[in-house]
């Protein structure tokens, strides 16, 4: 919470409850929420869908890579397969063709092309021929084979109905895996025989170990049972059946997508070798496939996402400056009304105060003119002229008469500086002038006030009437924050050699450290219950920079609070243009309307920032 109070803007818990039916355009918080929305909708939209689409398609064309690399890694092994198994075959082929039947039963000459296959072609167990009755007539190789009979083999019986046999993988007499390439050839008196070869599985297996299969792939051969015929890395050993599913026959290499028993996900690739029973297989890890992919995806949803509170960091923030900015403007729009309604006001009660002085002047001039008779008369009547007490009540009258003369005649003159009209003044006086309105307060409350004014203080040009209006604006604001029996002190100094600082301190209440940098603001009010507006020391602030001055504060709450005015020797001077459009109608320098009426205060009797009156006094100062 203490973050949030820090970081929340000015305008997030603003309410003007004077808008009327048209409210929500000054409600703020939502033009900002609505802003915010708005542009991150339409910022971030097209990003995370083209983000989206850029990723879909991105996946899928390492997805497609990857089947096509596995379809191509299929067809090229089947390739070298199909290619070993012709071979061999084709040299049977060649041999039984290039040599009779008598020759071929010449067990040393078997054994010499035995040798001549081992050395040219490699991977040759034995060679052997076998008669019409399945009778191996002879035989060559490592193992004592000669003289078997073959009539009950499924693949002797195959051999004679297809004239040539390529077995799957098995043990047989031997109890070794290999595998059997057998051709059948036809005598021309009508006999046949059969030339067998046995071929062992490790050069057959070479070709699948020497495979480079990434994402731990594992290649090997199974039959149409699913039996397998080499050894596979994941999948079981030489005739084992295998965990995974049997492909369905295809004439061409194919790929699909599978699960292991344990439920991972595989990239399945297989190939039918034409004329034999193998099926090749070339099987993949997908997530092992799809690593380089995943550590891409980190980092651009990384990025994604980096870009994206980027974007929402930098309009939250250009919103939150523009939506305050809509709030100051409206502010000083709200503080301009007041001021126009309160100038208003101000000005009704100047113009009914001028002309009350006007018309206490004519019946006091009258008093004082008859008393003045009756003093006259008095001297020419020894009895009356002699009369101490008589004469006393007669100078009473003419004394009384001087003194509402004094008050009405100081009410003119502070109602008559309405324009700024820089003048030769003594700042002593100007004090003076306005600790007359509040005498009778002071004397009331018991409120001590002393004036210091060093002689060496010079006469300088400044507005009188505006300083006027500062002096009683301050000084209103420390009578009510002072009770009774309170202080106050006024001191006049030089401040370097151009400028002069009225220091103003009372003993009040003084002002918290939270708010002492809020006090100058427009309608910042500590009394705003009670009637505060927060326009009083604002006003004072604004007059005091119109005569080119300088206003500070220091306080100390429960000990009081001290304002300094720092005013300039030489004033700065105002366009009498700027001066007549602020009153139209109203005569430079004179102080009273085109009528002949009196002018009047921008808002004398100004107590803080509300004009309450010196009888309305709390221990609270108004800010």
């Amino acid at each position: 919470m203490a973050t949030w109070a820090r970081l929340k803007p000015d305008f997030w818990d603003h309410k003007d409850i004077a808008s009327g039916p048209y409210r929500h355009m000054f409600n703020f918080r939502r033009i900002w929420k609505l802003a915010v929305l708005a542009t991150a909708a339409v910022t971030l939209a097209p990003l995370i869908t083209i983000a989206l689409v850029d990723y879909n398609q991105a996946q899928q064309a390492i997805e497609s890579e990857i089947l096509l690399r596995t379809v191509r890694l299929v067809s090229n092994t089947k390739r070298s397969i199909s290619f070993f198994l012709t071979e061999r075959k084709s040299a049977l082929d060649f041999i039984d063709k290039d040599n009779r039947f008598e020759t071929l039963n010449d067990s040393a000459r078997l054994a010499q092309i035995l040798a001549n296959l081992k050395k040219g072609f490699g991977g040759f167990a034995d060679l052997s021929v076998i008669d019409n009755a399945g009778k191996q007539i002879t035989y060559v190789g490592p193992f004592p084979l000669a003289g078997m009979n073959y009539r009950d083999q499924e693949w002797y019986r195959q051999v004679l109905e297809r004239g040539i046999y390529i077995s799957n993988v098995f043990l047989g007499f031997r109890q070794l895996p290999h595998l059997v390439i057998a051709v059948k050839h036809e005598l021309p008196n009508g006999s046949y025989y059969v030339l067998r070869a046995s071929l062992d599985t490790e050069r057959f297996n070479d070709l699948l170990f020497d495979l480079e299969v990434g994402g731990r792939g594992d290649a090997f051969m199974i039959n149409r049972e699913g039996i397998l015929q080499t050894p596979s890395r994941f999948h079981g050993r030489v005739l084992e059946k295998i965990s995974l599913p049997v492909p369905e026959f295809a004439p061409k290499s194919k790929v699909f997508e599978g699960r292991s028993p344990d439920g991972q996900p595989l990239i399945i690739g297989y190939a039918c070798i034409a004329e034999t029973p193998f099926i090749l297989m070339i099987v993949k890890h997908r997530e092992e496939l799809m690593k380089p992919w995943f550590t891409t995806r980190r980092k651009l949803i990384g990025f994604l996402a980096v870009s994206i509170a980027t974007i929402l960091v930098v309009i939250i923030g250009v919103a939150t400056y523009l939506v305050n900015q809509l709030h100051l403007v409206d502010h000083k729009r709200v503080m301009t009304l007041h001021e126009v309604e309160y100038a208003n006001k101000m000005a009704s009660l100047g113009r009914l105060s001028a002309g009350v002085a006007h018309e206490i002047n004519n019946p006091l001039a009258i008093v004082n003119e008859k008393a003045g008779l009756i003093k006259d008369l008095f001297t020419f009547r020894e009895d009356y002229g002699n009369d101490p007490k008589l004469m006393a009540l007669v100078d009473s009258i003419l004394a009384s008469v001087d003194r509402c003369a004094r008050i009405t005649r100081r009410l003119l003159n502070f109602a008559r500086h309405i324009d700024l009209s820089i003048q030769p003044i003594q700042i002593g006086e100007v004090i003076d002038e306005v600790l007359g309105f509040l005498g009778k307060e002071a004397e009331h409350r018991s409120i001590a006030v002393t004036v210091q004014v060093p002689e060496d203080i010079p006469q300088f040009e400044s507005d009188r009437g505006r300083l006027q209006e500062i002096f009683l604006n301050l000084f209103n604001n420390a009578f009510a924050a002072m009770q009774d029996g309170g202080r106050l002190d006024i001191a006049v100094r030089r401040e370097n050699n151009d400028c002069v600082a009225v220091t103003i301190a009372d003993d009040g209440c003084g002002i918290p450290e939270a708010d002492l940098k809020r006090v100058f603001e427009p309608f910042f009010s500590t009394k705003a219950r009670s009637g505060g507006t927060g326009l009083g020391l604002s006003i004072t602030y604004g007059l005091v920079q119109e005569i080119g001055g300088d206003v500070r504060v220091q306080s100390q709450v429960g000990e009081g609070t001290r304002f300094t005015i720092i005013l300039p020797l030489q004033s700065p001077r105002r366009s009498t243009q700027n001066n007549e459009s602020t009153i139209s109608g109203r005569r430079a320098g004179t102080g009273r309307d085109p009528d002949g009426t009196a002018g009047f205060p921008r808002n004398p009797g100004q107590l803080g920032d509300h004009g309450r009156t010196g009888a309305q006094v709390s221990g609270k100062r108004d800010l």
